[in-house]
């Protein structure tokens, strides 16, 4: 196994996807928990979408992907939290509508212009050689800024995320700590989206903090947990993807779903145990009694 990890190492492309893919996955798991908490977990399904048409766009016009991609993600998270704050297109709705249409103006732009060539599917799938220098360069200042941001604001997102309406009460600016974690969500979408795809990053968000929740309670526990699941199964989904030449950004969302299995079924496992000794006290107390 160890020859086998330096084997990987001597890749250039494979340590770049590496150094992205960790800084992302721990990104989007300490997100992901405000954000399902929120019931906003769909918004980086959203926001891929949207990261997808910019990238369609940004490519017909041979303009740097990320430099285009980022800004307009942004405004896009800024867009959708005000739709659904004031107006009658709610959360899941508002989602929805955005993503569909840009997904549909991407599609279009590529059949206009490139068609449907080797970079689009990388897009859209993922393709762990589509990082260049300048992406990982890119990736990591703006990964860092996300965990930066996110350790310094951990107090204020708690707070917005359990009670937003007692943190408003409190004098919190609720408003602009959401704002914060949709800029930081659309951040880490756009960066991971190269690597993982349109079409999957948004399982980086949703499945460690679904995954965490099963066995975890409290906040903290949750958030460090889901950081933990989402930062290994990202890693041995990369060395999956590298043994058997699978997509690795499928590979990445697979390990994801059978950790979730697991947590679940380690849930389950004591119920079950209490139930059946229930079951087994009842049985003797019957007896005894006839």
């Amino acid at each position: 196994m160890i020859d086998t990890l330096i084997e990987m190492f001597h890749y250039t492309f494979l340590v770049r996807a590496v150094v992205v893919g960790l800084l992302v996955s721990l990104c989007a798991a300490l997100l992901g928990v405000s954000l399902v908490l929120k019931r906003y977990s769909m918004i980086g399904d959203g926001l891929s979408h949207v990261g997808f048409g910019t990238l369609a766009i940004a490519t017909a016009m041979n303009v740097a992907p990320l430099t285009v991609s980022i800004p307009v993600v942004i405004l896009t998270a800024f867009l959708l939290l005000r739709i659904s704050e004031n107006s009658k297109i709610k959360g899941d709705a508002a989602i929805a509508l955005i993503s569909t249409s840009s997904l549909a103006i991407g599609v279009v732009v590529i059949s206009l212009t490139t068609g449907m060539n080797t970079d689009v599917c990388n897009y859209m799938f993922g393709s762990i050689l589509a990082m260049s220098k300048n992406d990982v360069s890119f990736s990591i200042v703006l990964g860092i800024v996300v965990l930066v941001l996110f350790v310094l604001f951990y107090n204020k997102i708690f707070a917005v995320t359990f009670d937003e309406n007692f943190a408003k009460a409190t004098g919190t600016k609720t408003g602009l700590y959401n704002m914060l974690i949709a800029i930081l969500t659309a951040v880490t979408i756009v960066l991971g989206m190269r690597m993982m795809g349109a079409l999957l990053i948004s399982s980086l968000i949703i499945f460690p903090a679904l995954t965490s929740m099963r066995v975890c309670k409290k906040f903290k526990t949750v958030t460090i947990c889901s950081a933990c699941v989402s930062v290994v199964c990202f890693f041995i989904g990369v060395v999956v993807s590298y043994l058997y030449a699978t997509p690795t950004g499928a590979s990445v969302v697979i390990m994801n779903m059978i950790v979730f299995l697991l947590f679940w079924a380690a849930k389950l496992l004591p119920r079950m145990h209490t139930k059946e000794s229930h079951t087994n006290e009842n049985h003797s107390k019957e007896r005894k009694i006839s």
